[in-house]
Parts: C-alpha cells; sequence; structure tokens
C-alpha cells in the first residue's frame, strides 16, 4: 500500500512543538505507515534535538517528492523564519507567533497543491499569534480562512469514542443560546456526511443533552423540547440514523463502548472533557470538511516544561497515525470535498 505523505508542522518554536515533533520522528514505526516530512525551521528543530538528546539527519528538502522518508532520517522544508539567537523558549514571542503562522500557511499550500496528502499539526499559541498581529485565533480560524472554507468541522477521536461539536471558542451563556433547531439540525447532517468520508457507512449519531437528564421533558430546560428533539425528528425523516437527546453523563460512555459511532456535543467542555478523561494523550483531533485531512494534538504549547526535554510525543505519534489512516481516503478523488476556488 502506498504511503501517505504526511505533513507535519512544528507549531510555535517557543513551545513544545519541535521538541515532540523530534521525538516522534524518532520512532521508527511511524516510517512504516507514511512518508513524514517536517514543514518548520532547521534550526529550532537542531535545537530541540539538542533539548531531548535525539541525533538525527536533517535533509533539507525543497519538494516533498524529494525526501527520503527513512529511518534515522527527518526529511524537511526549511523555512528558516527563526532567529535562533533571539529565540526566548516558553515565552510568548511575535517572533514565535509569526513562524508558527507561515509554516501552518505553507503546509496548507503543500496539500492544497496535492503535494502532501494530510496535515498532522504540533501545537501554537494564541497570544504568540495576536503579539504577531496575526489575525486568527488559533488553527481552526487560520485553515478556515485560507482555505476558503465555511465553518470547519472538529472531530475529537480517542479509541473508539468519536466527538463532534456545536460549538467551539465561545462562553458558555453562547453555546446555550447556538443551540438551535436549525443549528442542531444542520450539524446532524453535517457529522453523518464527516463519518460517511471516514468510510463508516450509515453511521449511528447519538446527540448528547444539554441540560441535567436531558431536561426532563422541561423539569430542568426546555432546550430539550424546543430545539433538540425537533432536529432530530427531521434528521430522521431524511433517513439519518441520529437518536437523543441522551443525557451527557452517559453518552460518551456508550458510544466509547460502541453503542453509537459518535457523538455531537453541544459544547466545548462537554466533549473535550470526556475525551480527555478517556485518554488525555491519545485525544486527537480531526478537522473535517476542508479540502485535505488535517489532525492535531489536542494540547497546548507548554511553556512551562519547552526546553526540558520533559514532554511526551504520544500525542503527536497519534496525530500522525491518525492521518496515516485516514489520509487514503482523502487521496482518493471520490472522497474529497470539492475544492473551494
Amino acid at each position: 500500500m502506498k504511503r501517505p505523505i504526511i505533513g507535519i508542522s512544528i507549531g510555535d518554536p517557543s513551545g513544545i512543538g519541535p521538541e515532540i515533533v523530534a521525538k516522534a520522528f524518532n520512532q521508527e514505526k511511524i516510517y512504516k505507515i507514511c512518508k513524514p516530512l517536517v514543514i518548520g525551521d532547521k534550526d529550532t528543530m537542531l535545537q530541540a534535538m539538542k533539548f531531548c538528546n535525539i541525533q538525527l539527519a536533517i535533509n533539507v528538502i525543497a519538494e516533498p517528492e524529494d525526501g527520503k522518508y527513512v529511518y534515522g532520517t527527518i526529511d524537511m522544508i526549511d523555512l528558516n523564519n527563526v532567529d535562533i539567537n533571539l529565540l526566548k523558549i516558553g515565552k510568548v514571542q511575535a517572533m514565535s507567533g509569526k513562524s508558527a503562522f507561515e509554516i501552518l500557511r505553507a503546509a496548507i499550500l503543500l496539500a492544497l497543491d496535492r503535494k502532501i496528502d494530510a496535515i498532522a499539526t504540533a501545537p501554537i499559541n494564541k497570544e504568540s499569534l495576536k503579539a504577531a498581529n496575526i489575525p486568527y485565533i488559533g488553527h481552526t480560524e487560520i485553515l478556515e480562512d485560507l482555505t476558503n472554507t465555511k465553518n470547519p468541522l472538529t472531530m475529537f477521536q480517542v479509541k473508539n469514542l468519536r466527538v463532534f461539536f456545536l460549538t467551539r471558542h465561545v462562553s458558555l451563556r453562547k453555546a446555550c443560546d447556538t443551540v438551535t433547531e436549525k443549528n442542531v439540525y444542520e450539524f446532524i447532517l453535517r457529522c453523518k456526511d464527516a463519518l460517511e468520508i471516514l468510510r463508516i457507512h450509515n453511521p449511528k449519531i447519538a446527540v448528547a443533552g444539554l441540560n441535567p437528564h436531558s431536561g426532563e421533558n422541561g423539569l430542568f430546560g426546555y432546550e430539550e423540547v424546543d430545539e433538540i428533539i425537533p432536529a432530530i425528528t427531521k434528521a430522521k425523516e431524511l433517513g439519518i440514523n441520529v437518536i437523543g437527546p441522551i443525557p451527557a453523563d452517559s453518552v460518551f460512555y456508550l458510544a466509547l463502548n460502541g453503542e453509537y459511532d459518535a457523538v455531537l456535543s453541544l459544547y466545548h467542555d462537554q466533549g473535550h472533557i470526556a475525551t480527555k478523561m478517556v485518554d488525555f494523550e491519545r485525544t486527537i483531533s480531526i478537522t473535517n470538511n476542508l479540502p485535505f485531512l488535517r489532525t492535531s494534538v489536542d494540547h497546548g504549547t507548554a511553556f512551562n516544561i519547552a526546553g526540558t526535554g520533559m514532554a511526551g510525543e504520544l500525542s503527536m505519534v497519534e496525530a500522525i497515525k491518525l492521518a496515516a489512516l485516514y489520509a487514503p481516503y482523502f487521496m482518493n478523488p471520490s472522497g474529497l470535498p470539492s475544492l473551494k476556488e
């Protein structure tokens, strides 16, 4: 089977991203499932390897097709956009925010040009982006704008549990206001389409309840009665295999044990807590309905341990593995979302 080329962005140079990427490349197993390609700054990677006491050769290439993709060598597209003498490890820095943005942009362009088959991203820092006057909150917003994709759909996967999110980074008050029949209905349809691309046919989707015990028929809130149930009923009329609302204190456990193929979480922390309690390091984020596949670690830049070599690479390895697993479905043109002009 053809090994997909996975472009791996190193994230914020001041954080743990370069270190966990270096540690991931120090594992021979990732070369068996994909052709891993680093996109970043060479000096930053050399420094990260020193932090981690890792000795790998760096092969700087101009095009992904030029890589060796053999264990012991890091094939890399070097943007040369960090002054290593000015880099402040573990600190918010405009230079790092600018570098992280440029690295992600380069990865996106390679994916759009079909030169790489998927992207796996290391963490970036919101404050560093702001310091660099980059007009985006984070990865998802950058991906959304640079690919001209409307409202990308985030999915978390850990073991057998897949979770979609109705809302992302908004207040809990605003998240509750977003739970409308229209929004829930549209997201059910989008979740179904995303799962189909991942070759999960006729997926069984559970919608989490918003209120305790899914509102108990209005005793603890009317969102389920007025908004969620009508949306589910409407989706069922289209033949979608959707059920709910299922109380949030049980729906994720049931999905983890195979009762459902995925859960639609109604707000950020509802689904984040559930997945990370299963396995924090193996919780991987997938951004759906982009013109290409993108996976990501689901942790931050960890400035408090950056530069120490202590950061664990498990989440980065899992993100690469998941990208390699699903990339063939996106490499097949019949499975690709339409490319935005």
